[in-house]
């Protein structure tokens, strides 16, 4: 018996991959796997999915089980504000109100002007609300785009190939139950690992597509600017007067110690110059 079972299981094997060798072969390599039973090809419905049971594929049922569009959305707006900081609290108090987060945020400065951006997910069905709520932070908007991707056929491909991943899974585990020799055991649980790897990434790239359909990326970048007619201060222009003359002292003084450098170059030609000037002055 025990010789019986031990040539019958590496059978099994090439009989399992075979059934499954082209379903959904992932990047790891493993052999893709069975539905319970093939069925026809479906037509994609435009509720979001394939007629058919929780994984798209056999008869009808309700419209309430039929996969939902996944939509991923993403917008980029770019707002002109007075006060980068003070902006930058009031959307992530936006954030909150609508039941989002934060994702990161960033404030920097450059050529004594500061500049900041944030990035914000909120709830999708709020997506347009958010922007309508960004638009009056700004002074002015110079740029503004969304951008919206329909993953919903990945999401049920992926749901798909989770259904034949589990079944084959299944499969392994009976045979691991009724293998007894150490080399059969071994052979097992190594493809069993690998379909166990498999169903884990596919579960994570459903919960990805899951997480960021639900919750819409708003991408903000924020650059100071000033009213165009601001009141005239009479300190503000003091200090541009001073900085003005401390600049032109500072220039005098570098052109001077230029000059005190370079003097064996210059001091020389000037001497003969003045010479040669000199002489032509004692010969008219």
């Amino acid at each position: 018996m025990n010789k019986l079972f031990k040539v019958s299981i590496p059978i099994i094997l090439v009989l399992v991959v075979a059934l499954i060798a082209g379903c959904a072969a992932g990047p790891t390599g493993i052999p893709p796997l069975p539905a319970p039973e093939p069925m026809p090809p479906q037509e994609y419905t435009d509720k979001g999915g394939y007629p058919g049971d929780e994984y798209g594929y056999s008869g009808t049922v309700p419209d309430e089980q039929v996969t939902e569009r996944k939509i991923v959305k993403t917008g980029y707006i770019t707002l002109e504000v007075e006060d980068i900081a003070g902006t930058m609290d009031n959307i992530t108090d936006l954030a909150d109100d609508l039941g989002g987060y934060v994702v990161s945020s960033r404030k920097y400065e450059y050529d004594e002007r500061t500049s900041g951006s944030i990035r914000i997910r909120v709830p999708a069905d709020r997506f347009e609300e958010a922007f309508e709520r960004l638009r009056p932070l700004a002074i002015a908007i110079p740029d503004e785009s969304t951008d919206s991707v329909d993953v919903t056929e990945e999401y049920i491909d992926l749901e798909a190939r989770l259904h034949n991943l589990e079944a084959t899974e299944a499969q392994y585990l009976a045979l691991l139950q009724k293998a007894e020799e150490v080399e059969d055991i071994l052979m097992v649980q190594r493809e069993l690992s690998n379909v166990r790897g498999e169903i884990e990434r596919i579960e994570g790239r459903m919960k990805y597509l899951e997480r960021t359909s639900d919750m819409s990326l708003i991408e903000v970048s924020l650059e100071e600017t000033k009213g165009l007619a601001e009141p005239w201060n009479p300190l503000s222009a003091f200090k541009s007067a001073v900085s003005g003359l401390a600049s032109f002292v500072t220039g005098l003084a570098t052109v001077f110690i230029w000059l005190i450098v370079f003097c064996w170059i210059w001091v020389p030609i000037l001497v003969i110059w003045l010479r040669r000037r000199r002489k032509r002055k004692n010969q008219s």
